[in-house]
């Protein structure tokens, strides 16, 4: 039988979860949580049931839930709403696409999505709440922290880390080794060759820190 989960945050990512949730098969949207003016919408069939105030007695119920709210640049909405979530005792599955790779040797933490057409290589390491987006490429013996976005076509080498709360723009690369530290954003194209400690913006081949 499918089990019924309640995704929070009714936006564009919202509709890219729906598509991987409905070609799973182990899951069947049960509504979704958004703002209090948003009550009654529907977004690709599915009803917005309710608002962040409903969410304690929605886990105290047992209900699953995936954190749908996207993270461009800053993740702290999703941080938030997946850490009330988990204070809550609340359900948190993996939700892994069937069209994506993850190999039996990766560990996936609690509440992350795998989109379509993604590949984790063995020994990859995938923290809580992370999207790894359509596309995008984990390689072997990486390390991607928790609240983490791996953005459409991104490719992470070997051995690389990613910290907490970063996000990786779409079909940027991040050579074999490196390290990029905690609420880094990598824009879109960028190709990281050496370690990224200071909390910023990248951009550019080599990507340079540019905010």
């Amino acid at each position: 039988m499918r089990k019924g989960i309640i995704l929070v945050g009714g936006g564009g990512h919202c509709r890219a979860c729906i598509d991987v949730i409905e070609a799973t098969g182990s899951f069947a949207v049960a509504g979704i949580v958004d703002r209090g003016e948003r009550l009654g919408e529907r977004i690709l069939g599915y009803e917005i049931m309710g608002d962040d105030t409903d969410l304690p007695v929605l886990a105290a119920e047992g209900r699953q839930f995936l954190v749908t709210v996207g993270h461009i640049k800053s993740g702290s909405r999703r941080r938030e709403l997946f850490e009330s979530l988990a204070g809550l005792g609340a359900d948190l599955p993996v939700v892994i696409s069937p069209l994506a790779y993850v190999s039996s040797h990766a560990v996936i933490g609690a509440g992350a999505i795998v989109m379509h057409r993604a590949h984790i290589g063995p020994l990859a390491r995938i923290g809580a709440n992370c999207i790894i987006n359509t596309g995008a490429v984990i390689e072997h013996d990486t390390a991607v922290e928790d609240h983490c976005h791996i953005s459409t076509g991104a490719i992470v080498n070997g051995k690389c880390t990613i910290g907490s709360g970063s996000f990786i723009g779409s079909n940027s690369v991040i050579v074999q080794g490196v390290k990029v530290g905690w609420n880094i954003v990598v824009g879109a194209g960028a190709v990281v060759t050496e370690d990224l400690v200071i909390p910023g913006i990248y951009v550019g081949i080599p990507a340079r820190r540019i905010a």
